[in-house]
Order: C-alpha cells, then structure tokens, then sequence
C-alpha cells in the first residue's frame, strides 16, 4: 500500500448549487465543472458540467502535488448524507473554516477539539447531509 493510499474522493449530494455555494464559502475557493468520464476525452465540459444524470465539480487541485484532489457529484439515484466514510479537509486553522459553516447553511457537528499531536479537528455537516473533517495542526 502507499504510504497515502487514498487518491481521490468524491462528495455525493442533491442539489449542486446549493452544494456549491457551501464548499465555496466554508473554503473560500472556486469549483470547476468537470466532464463525465465518457466525455472527457472527446470535448470541453458543459458550463453547469450535466451529462447523463450526473453533475460534477471539482475542488482547486494541483495533480503534482502531494495530498489527494475530489469533487462534488451528483447523479441520479445516488444519495447523499451519511455512510460510514469521512473525508477531512486540510486546513491552517480549522476554527476559520468551522465559522463559515453555520452562514454557508450547514451545521457544526463538534466544534475544534484537540487530537493530541496530531492537531485539531472539527466536524461539520453541509448543507446535503454529509459530514466532513476539518484537520489543522493548530
């Protein structure tokens, strides 16, 4: 296995504007549409990036860089909320990212809390149901 074995990660939720404009504001950043795997290699994505049911956005990342990329999707018949998996989002002080949540209309689960040395982190559910991580080392 590799020593960070997970390479991507996707978000599944309902409504992508919604979605959107949550990830946005918790982390004051830009989502790209993505094309559909049977798309991508033959043209550009759609603005709204909606093809066969399914919706997709991806998060600011950099291929060369160490850490792992993902996306927001949304596609027919698949749900969101909670599963049994959590994906934590890297942050310098997850306290900033945690009092974005509640105004970008999610909820904060458990407030910042201390994991001995390995930092802080925060758990918070979006405006789809899912929870996420949100890790700092301060």
């Amino acid at each position: 296995m590799k020593a960070n074995p997970v390479v991507w990660f996707e978000i599944y939720v309902q409504d992508m504007a919604r979605a959107r404009k949550f990830y946005e504001t918790v982390f004051q950043c830009t989502l790209e549409p993505l094309a559909a795997p049977e798309q991508a290699a033959s043209k550009p994505a759609a603005p709204e990036c909606e093809t066969g049911g399914m919706e997709m956005l991806s998060f600011p990342m950099d291929m060369d860089a160490p850490g792992t990329g993902g996306m927001l999707v949304r596609m027919d018949e698949v749900s969101s909320g909670g599963g049994g998996t959590l994906v934590y989002f890297g942050c310098e002080d997850c306290a900033v990212e945690q009092s974005r949540v509640e105004a970008a209309g999610g909820q904060v689960h458990k407030p910042k809390f201390a994991i001995g040395p390995y930092g802080f982190c925060a758990l918070v559910v979006d405006t789809e149901g899912n929870c996420i991580g949100l890790h700092s080392m301060q």
